[in-house]
């Protein structure tokens, strides 16, 4: 079995400036991490190889500096890792930096792919998704457990206080969320033996997308403005039994949508 799984480097900080002019972030000065729950889907995948004899794929779309993440996930237990960097790729949206991603998953091959849930710079859930929709497989969100046999896939997931058990067929996609796992620790030797492994590159001349349709350029959606949210207003208190209390606040919405 071939496992892939799409990981993101993300800033350590929630303190991120973005660029008024390209709505996209500034990262500049800003220390870069693993996604959260990327790393909670490595450690899903690696679990995988070591009960399935599986093969594990980390699979990143960035600038150079975005190798870093990769060499994390090497010195985890992953076997191979591939770096797509390209230019033309900057400022790409969530469907066509999905696009782009799902055209690598083809050109490496693959049974199972894995992603966080979301990443902590966008918050949209939406790229693991689409991935699995551009591909043609069907995807199953939320994980927090994931159970193979043979070619059948059943993952357990918690939805709105409640938990969901679905069954599907290989190969598949899996969005998996923080309570899945806890991420391995990397050792001392895997550590220094994952400088020694090659990072394979992927760039537009391999993948050969028309440049009008990836990067900032050929993103349907836009950040068209940025800002800061404003402080809530002053709560009030009503006293009183609850008929009062309701009858309080229907008046102070009468009067504030001006209904007589």
């Amino acid at each position: 079995m071939k496992i892939i799984v799409f990981a993101k480097q993300v800033p350590d900080t929630t303190e991120v400036k973005v660029d008024p002019i390209k709505g996209t972030l500034i990262r500049d000065g800003v220390k870069s991490i693993m996604n959260p729950e990327d790393k909670n889907a490595l450690e899903a995948a690696l679990q995988l190889k070591e009960s399935h004899n599986a093969t594990v794929t980390v699979i990143t779309m960035g600038p150079p500096a975005a190798e870093a993440i990769l060499r994390e996930s090497l010195a985890m237990g992953a076997d191979e890792a591939y770096l797509i960097t390209d230019s033309l790729y900057a400022g790409a949206d969530t469907l066509v930096t999905s696009m782009i991603l799902a055209e690598a998953a083809k050109l490496v091959g693959y049974d199972l792919i894995l992603t966080g849930r979301q990443a902590i710079d966008g918050d949209t859930a939406q790229v693991g998704i689409e991935i699995a929709e551009h591909l043609g497989i069907p995807v199953v969100a939320y994980a927090t457990d994931i159970s193979i046999s043979g070619d059948s896939v059943v993952v357990k997931r918690e939805i709105d206080n409640r938990v969901e058990v679905i069954s599907t067929k290989l190969p598949c996609a899996i969005t998996c969320s923080k309570d899945m796992n806890t991420p391995r620790y990397m050792n001392l030797y895997d550590l220094f033996g994952c400088y020694s492994k090659e990072i394979k590159i992927l760039n537009n001349s391999v993948l050969n997308f028309d440049k009008t349709k990836v990067g900032l350029v050929g993103s349907p959606t836009k950040v068209r403005r940025t800002f800061t949210k404003g402080p809530k207003g002053e709560g009030k208190v009503f006293q009183g039994d609850v008929e009062e209390s309701v009858e309080k606040v229907m008046n102070v919405f009468a009067e504030v949508l001006n209904i007589h």
